[in-house]
């Protein structure tokens, strides 16, 4: 028998070494959380970000719910807003036994070929927050993001007293998201409140862009008068640093005040609405996000299927191209129920 030369045995252990340093600079260190003899089906996680608030408290809430179930879920993956992380963090999954995916794709168009290939393995994925454009999907988890956009614009509207000056922060427009939230909202704007201007600003959910954007356009329009956040994840610091710096940071009931509404629902959204920094946000629901994302999962693996109709837990699942989506309630958060204890950014850690 031929043994195999020392150099090529050596280029084999250093390929095998990059592979596996390659895999473990997309996982989440210490997120290990599939039990020793758990016969449940093994569930792949991907997280797609940790640079904002809300992803950070999803990804809690999902490590204490996989706990409490005692659900048989394979190393969490973070893809850090980027596909190619993705696909590569969904091939581990695949290659160590996944029987189903939870992900949250925030280009929702480059994701579909990795769906072909899930679903011609049978492997059933959940997609968390996001609706992919094509391929299929098992369940979307998801809350009514045209309804965002326009209870953003109403309440803003009506804040406003029907006239003004709004700068809108876009978050990609690649995404569902923000092609929902940003069409709603100028959909509503030019219906019930014509008189407002509204200055769309992209910004990739970024908040260096936002800032940057703002001050640009503060230089041109001092008489702004209003904002919409799309993520206050994402926006809710650098905005509230860059007015504090201008000196227009004014509470609500103030001379001078600038409205602003936010989407999501983190802690530090309903410390500024306290504070009268802000006026308003929409309440994405991370807590169940993970909860249901969990649940379809473990329902997905086992073979469950489920209709179109009314849930047991106030919301309604819809009938998409391509699966179905379980559409959670969002409520709109004001000073007059910011301290709601049933609201989830009352209850998770800062």
């Amino acid at each position: 028998m031929k043994l195999p030369s020392t150099r090529a045995t050596a280029t084999a252990t250093t390929v095998l070494a990059l592979l596996a340093l390659s895999t473990a600079c997309n996982r989440e260190s210490g997120d290990s959380t599939s039990a020793a003899g758990n016969d449940k089906p093994a569930i792949g996680i991907d997280l797609p970000r940790s640079d904002t608030d809300f992803w950070n408290s999803y990804a809690q809430y999902l490590k204490k719910d996989i706990k409490t179930d005692g659900l048989n879920a394979l190393p969490i993956s973070n893809s850090q807003n980027d596909v190619t992380k993705l696909v590569a963090n969904v091939q581990v999954f695949e290659n160590t036994g996944a029987k189903a995916v939870v992900m949250a794709p925030q280009d929702t168009g480059a994701i579909v070929s990795t769906l072909d290939a899930l679903a011609a393995k049978k492997i059933p994925v959940v997609s968390v927050d996001t609706r992919p454009d094509k391929g299929d999907v098992y369940m979307v988890v998801r809350a009514d993001n045209r309804a965002y956009g326009t209870k953003a614009c109403e309440f803003l509207g009506k804040q406003l007293g029907g006239k003004g000056k709004v700068a809108e922060f876009q978050g990609a427009l690649d995404s569902i998201n923000g092609r929902d939230r940003s069409e709603a909202f100028a959909d509503c704007m030019k219906t019930k409140f014509p008189k407002i201007k509204i200055f769309e600003l992209p910004t990739d959910w970024k908040g260096d862009v936002a800032s940057a954007k703002l001050q640009s356009l503060l230089a041109q329009h001092p008489d702004l008068n209003g904002i919409y956040m799309q993520a206050g994840g994402a926006f809710l610091q650098p905005t509230l640093a860059l007015l504090e710096q201008k000196g227009l940071l004014k509470p609500a009931g103030e001379k001078g005040h600038i409205s602003i509404v936010s989407n999501d629902g983190i802690p530090q959204e309903f410390d500024a609405i306290r504070k009268g920094q802000i006026d308003a946000t929409v309440s994405q629901p991370a807590d169940l996000y993970a909860k249901y994302a969990l649940y379809y999962a473990q329902a997905a693996a086992e073979g469950k299927t489920f209709k179109p109709g009314p849930t047991d837990h106030d919301s309604t699942i819809i009938k998409l191209p391509n699966g179905l989506e379980d559409q959670l309630a969002a409520p709109l958060v004001t000073k007059e129920n910011v301290d709601d204890k049933t609201l989830w950014g009352n209850s998770v850690s800062q």
